[in-house]
């Protein structure tokens, strides 16, 4: 996981996620438009994750499984994961989607993450290694941060790769090589 000061790990823990809540919660102010300040038990109420993950290890609050992870995705991811446009869902789908299983109890969400990266996976270094640049805003524009990082790591192996090959000397002799040896007579 993301370390404190991880930016992407900060932007990925504000996603929102509806929760259910478990006790009546007094004070809150989460709608400034009600007429009271407080929001009654078995309420869906929305949260921003690292909330909702507090106060889902608080027992306050049920989480329910996030829309960009509903059973239409699932569908599409299945039947061609390298289509799907993750990014639109969540521009952190496989981040969030980590922290997300285990608060949701979903065994099969950590499934679906696994099988939908590890098939992107291929199609994305296929592409960064086969598409031109000029392609490169097309096929970007519908991955996630994760797959975004991958694409731009594989093209700037392949260029240095391209250059390496193209490049002057491969082999440069070691220094000691050029030295003769004394004769002991």
């Amino acid at each position: 996981m993301g370390s404190y000061y991880d930016i992407d790990d900060i932007i990925a823990e504000e996603e929102p996620v509806s929760v259910v809540l478990q006790q009546p919660a007094n004070g809150v102010g989460i709608d400034p438009s009600a007429e009271k300040n407080c929001v009654d038990q078995g309420s869906k109420v929305e949260l921003p994750f690292w909330l909702a993950n507090e106060l889902c290890q608080r027992n306050a609050v049920s989480v329910l499984v996030p829309a960009c992870f509903d059973e239409k995705t699932r569908l599409e991811i299945q039947a061609d994961p390298a289509c799907v446009d993750l990014r639109s869902r969540s521009p952190y789908f496989y981040e969030f989607g980590c922290k997300m299983a285990p608060i949701v109890g979903d065994r099969t969400l950590g499934f679906l993450l696994f099988s939908a990266f590890r098939s992107r996976y291929k199609e994305l270094l296929t592409k960064a290694h086969t598409a031109s640049y000029v392609a490169a805003p097309k096929i970007l524009s519908r991955l996630t941060k994760e797959e975004v990082n991958l694409y731009e790591a594989a093209q700037s192996s392949v260029a240095a790769f391209k250059k390496w090959r193209v490049g002057g000397r491969r082999f440069q002799p070691a220094s000691v090589l050029g030295r003769k040896r004394r004769s002991d007579e």
